[in-house]
């Protein structure tokens, strides 16, 4: 996947980034402590992800509109251009592994991945609850806020 990334225009991206790229609002963004929640991981090991992706000119804070003492973590053009083509790249392994193993038998591996997740973000969350399929990596639409 990182060697497609990296083919793409995207040699900076790595697996730590997963925890933004795969769980942000692609329009609208996202405080730290939801994406943190929807990862399944700590405030600060998300944050750290947040802070670099920062730096290399992947993502914003922007005050919340909503609550003017919290910021949303917000995807700059080329943090947008990374995500969709992380998932775009994503979507294409799946379909590679299709044609190699069947459909259904990805989709079972899918399925099966998801109910994983979802038992392990759940328990680590406190009852999360299953990750939505506008958050993972395939889908290419922004997910609701």
């Amino acid at each position: 996947m990182f060697e497609r990334m990296t083919a793409s225009g995207f040699p900076d991206v790595r697996e730590g980034h997963g925890c933004v790229f795969g769980f942000i609002d692609l329009e609208h963004g996202s405080r730290l402590t939801d994406l943190a929640d929807r990862a399944g991981l700590t405030k600060q090991a998300v944050g750290e992800a947040v802070a670099e992706l920062q730096q290399l000119g992947y993502l914003e804070r922007v005050p919340d509109p909503e609550d003017g003492r919290a910021k949303i973590i917000k995807l700059t053009p080329r943090g947008v251009d990374a995500a969709l083509t992380g998932r775009r790249l994503f979507a294409e392994i799946e379909n590679d592994w299709a044609a190699r193993y069947g459909e259904e038998r990805v989709a079972s591996l899918r399925e099966c991945v998801e109910e994983i997740a979802a038992g392990y973000l759940g328990a680590a969350s406190g009852g999360l609850g299953p990750v939505r399929a506008d958050q993972r990596l395939t889908g290419a639409t922004a997910s609701p806020s």
